[in-house]
């Protein structure tokens, strides 16, 4: 009774090195990466600021989308107009309210700069009576678009090889109590 109540404990521990890497959460963040103030991970992101403006952007979820605040009070700035430029694309930003970000969906931007490699971005934004450029590079790491986590080979064994240890336990703890006559 001791060997079987040791291989339920064992293997009920074991089952989170299988739950946690990769985790993520209610809205998509990955829960396995360091924490920051920012979207844990390897989503692409890029962080400027200007005297008036502050900016923080995201490639992800087929899109690129930006939080612009003021720089002194950092309060949303919201209805403005966003342009971003790469090499020679240009793309409006279409301001999401119920969000308070602006969202770049265009295909031909998005794809180049889905590429790996640091990308060097121009952005001009307009807001009532401001106007401001700002620059900022988006690092996009080998890989950083791929969505699906992949559990690896060897904890897919690990786990066949405790499934596997569990039934011949079981097993044995069945037998043995057969053997000694107890229902």
């Amino acid at each position: 009774m001791r060997f079987f109540g040791f291989i339920i404990v064992a293997l009920s521990l074991m089952v989170g090195a299988f739950a946690a890497p990769g985790a993520h959460g209610p809205n998509g963040e990955h829960l396995d990466g360091q924490a920051s103030a920012g979207p844990a991970g390897s989503v692409p992101r890029v962080e400027t600021f200007s005297e008036m403006f502050e900016l923080v952007g995201q490639l992800s979820g087929g899109e690129f989308s930006v939080m612009i605040d003021r720089y002194e009070t950092n309060e949303p700035v919201l209805n403005g107009k966003l342009e971003v430029q790469y090499k020679g694309l240009t793309a409006l930003a279409k301001f999401h309210a119920d969000m308070g970000d602006y969202a770049i969906d265009d295909e031909k931007l998005l794809k180049a700069l889905s590429a790996p490699g640091k990308h060097a971005l121009l952005f001009t934004f307009i807001a009532g009576e401001d106007s401001d450029l700002l620059e900022g590079t988006l690092e996009v790491k080998a890989g950083a678009g791929d969505e699906h986590h992949h559990t690896p080979y060897w904890q897919w064994a690990a786990l066949i090889a405790m499934t596997a240890t569990a039934a011949i336990a079981l097993v044995f703890f069945f037998r043995r109590r057969g053997r000694n006559g107890t229902p």
